[in-house]
């Protein structure tokens, strides 16, 4: 048996840390307009956004450059 690629698991969390990033932003939108979670403060929609942002646009990239393989 041979053993499995690492690149197949790195590029599903990668994926997954993009999917989860987009939804922390829509759960952001969703907080600040007061659709969901209502009683909360404004803020809460903000870091919710923020951190859907960081995950979807900011931390793939990290991860790719972490993980490249060498020249």
């Amino acid at each position: 048996m041979s053993a499995r690629d690492p690149a197949v698991m790195r590029f599903a969390i990668i994926n997954v840390v993009r999917i989860l990033g987009v939804v922390g932003v829509l759960l952001g939108i969703l907080t600040t307009t007061g659709r969901i979670f209502s009683g909360a403060p404004q803020i809460v929609g903000f870091a919710f956004l923020s951190f859907g942002v960081m995950g979807a646009f900011v931390l793939p990239p990290v991860l790719v450059r972490k993980w490249r393989t060498p020249k």
